[in-house]
């Protein structure tokens, strides 16, 4: 945690799929804003509790139900603004109540915060992730050592090809990665680290990343994800 940044991040790991629920809290207004609220929202609020915060937002990295199961009971407690991709609404198709729907490049206002929305197609085709200087919040684009998967409703390799190939050009390399969910030996990474140990991140061929994600991976490689050398993602 970085003392001078205006932001600090809190991480819960929630239910059966490991699912990582960040609030992040703006030191100075005292404003929060919850990442995908799910499976348990007393704790969310418990936690806003302890910190001594105000939810005023909620951000939506996609919305598959493992991610937006607790949205509705979160919205009912605590009097905040959705905001989401306009690409993932029309994929969702829910009826929502006035979100404010982004493009990839907005700015999002937290107190003395900034939160940069990038779009990150590839799981879904309006997977968002959020960047707070150099902590972004990458759902279930980016994992640690891992990514996404891209063969349920909405996925597509192709795109999360070409995301994870403009994420690595575009961050920092001391950026830090807080994924979706809780499947690596550590919770949180560098992108420079991702870099050197995220077989997914060394493909340079479109072809054998499409191999690699949609068949081969998910066969022989089991969670806790650890870094994996170049060279040794497959035969």
């Amino acid at each position: 945690m970085n003392p001078t940044a205006p932001h600090s991040i809190h991480a819960l790991e929630l239910g059966p799929m490991e699912n990582f629920i960040y609030l992040i809290e703006d030191r100075a207004s005292g404003r929060a804003a919850v990442v995908d609220p799910a499976w348990d929202v007393p704790a969310i609020l418990e936690l806003a509790r302890e910190r001594g915060v105000r939810i005023t937002d909620v951000l939506l990295t996609h919305s598959h139900h493992d991610h937006i199961n607790g949205l509705e009971a979160l919205l009912a407690g605590a009097d905040a603004q959705l905001h989401l991709l306009k690409p993932e609404a029309r994929f969702w198709g829910a009826e929502l109540e006035l979100p404010t729907l982004h493009h990839g490049g907005d700015l999002i206002r937290l107190g003395e915060t900034e939160i940069e929305v990038l779009h990150t197609p590839g799981h879904t085709p309006g997977s968002a992730c959020y960047r707070m200087g150099d902590d972004v919040i990458t759902g279930d684009t980016l994992f640690v050592f891992g990514c996404g998967r891209c063969d349920l409703r909405g996925g597509d390799p192709e795109q999360m090809y070409q995301t994870l190939k403009r994420m690595t050009r575009e961050l920092p390399g001391q950026a830090l990665i807080h994924p979706g969910h809780n499947y690596s030996v550590k919770a949180s990474s560098t992108l420079e680290e991702q870099v050197e140990g995220n077989p997914f991140l060394h493909f340079d061929q479109l072809d054998r990343f499409i191999e690699y994600r949609m068949h081969y991976h998910d066969r022989h490689r089991d969670s806790p994800y650890g870094p994996v050398p170049k060279g040794q993602e497959m035969p």
